[in-house]
């Protein structure tokens, strides 16, 4: 469905739910009492919102110090390591890649809760979800990839409503 040089956006799909409920499983059963949440974020946990076809999910965990630990045992369910920040650790699975992991931590960083906002915030207020739809359909009409201009286009809009929710 989505081959290496060129991303796709697909309509709303109700099964990404069902997706994310099986994964959340898993992942709970991985960080036990450590997950102090596990939540579905990014576009296809917006209802009526197309998006690429990969489901996005965060995990929170108390402190960025222990996220290390969950490397070797996520493996053991096919989630790949893939990088860090100050903000997250941030791991995929699938091939191709199905699905996006982010560890965030309660003690450093906002990935958490501008993630939070964001999703909340479109799911509730159809016409900016709307406007963010037209704007990620435009943005890969120049970037077919979906990578550099796709991404650092939505910016400013995702900055928009961020400020919307203080």
């Amino acid at each position: 469905m989505n081959d290496s040089s060129h991303t796709i956006l697909i309509p709303y799909q109700p099964s990404w739910k069902d997706k994310f409920e099986v994964e959340k499983i898993k992942i709970k059963d991985i960080f036990g009492d450590k997950a102090i949440a596990v939540e579905h974020i990014g576009s296809t946990s917006i209802p009526g919102l197309s998006a690429k076809p990969i489901i996005d999910i965060a995990v929170m965990i108390e402190n960025h110090k222990e996220a290390d630990v969950f490397t070797g045992l996520l493996d053991k369910i096919n989630y790949r390591f893939d990088s860090f920040s100050t903000e997250r650790h941030f791991y995929t699975k699938g091939d191709p890649i199905e699905y996006h992991l982010s560890i965030a931590y309660k003690d450093k960083g906002g990935f958490w809760e501008r993630q939070i906002l964001f999703r909340d915030y479109l799911r509730n207020h159809s016409d900016l979800r709307g406007e963010y739809q037209k704007l990620k359909e435009d943005l890969l009409k120049n970037d077919p990839t979906g990578k550099d201009m796709y991404i650092s286009g939505k910016t400013e809009f995702i900055k928009k409503i961020l400020d919307l929710c203080k």
